[in-house]
């Protein structure tokens, strides 16, 4: 996976709560039997008309949103259906962090094994940030997750928590076969005690 460090990018706010991996990525975009065309798939039915025409009152259609590298959430964000394709269509489209107060658990956890940085805010620092976002000349931020800070286009700085575990994955672009890997030596020292122990295993 891809390391995140210190990211810089365009915010785009999108606010409404409840948001479910339905709205995120729509079912008939679940039928493929690899990954391409998910980034088609984010937003559909929001991104675009009948027709097949962007809608432009849509914010990921509008500059400078259409170059978002994060989102700034309403609360539940990924609420739903478990599905995978939802986290790996935000990848696609170039989504490096979602912003807000909460997260559907499985969701969560889908974004964490594929390299999409949650953070996770008190509402009136949200709030603050979404009117700084709505603001295209204010639309840019930054992230900082080694310092676990967000710097807003206005001046300001937001501290967030991040489990460490999750932190230190991210930072170094490790899924969780990486991680585990790191403890190649430890795990062998384990098997050799536990077969000394119980000769009978081999």
């Amino acid at each position: 996976m891809q390391p995140f460090t210190h990211v810089s990018g365009i915010a785009a706010p999108m606010l409404a709560a409840n948001v479910d991996t339905d709205v995120i990525m729509p079912k008939q975009f679940l039928k493929g039997i690899d990954r391409n065309g998910l980034d088609r798939g984010l937003f559909f039915n929001l991104r675009f008309l009948e027709n097949g025409s962007a809608n432009l009152d849509f914010v990921l259609n509008q500059t400078p949103w259409n170059r978002a590298s994060f989102l700034v959430v309403g609360p539940n964000f990924g609420c739903g259906s478990s599905r995978e394709h939802a986290v790996w269509g935000l990848k696609q489209l170039g989504f490096r962090a979602l912003i807000g107060t909460s997260f559907a658990g499985i969701f969560f956890d889908n974004c964490q094994r594929n390299g999409v940085l949650l953070i996770q805010l008190r509402e009136a620092e949200l709030q603050h940030l979404g009117r700084i976002v709505s603001d295209p000349a204010n639309a840019a931020i930054s992230v900082d997750l080694q310092a676990q800070q967000v710097l807003l286009g206005d001046g300001a700085i937001i501290h967030f928590d991040i489990d460490p575990l999750r932190k230190q994955a991210l930072l170094l672009g490790l899924d969780a076969i990486g991680s585990t890997l790191r403890r190649t030596e430890q795990i062998r020292a384990f098997e050799a005690s536990h077969l000394r122990a119980n000769p009978w295993l081999a």
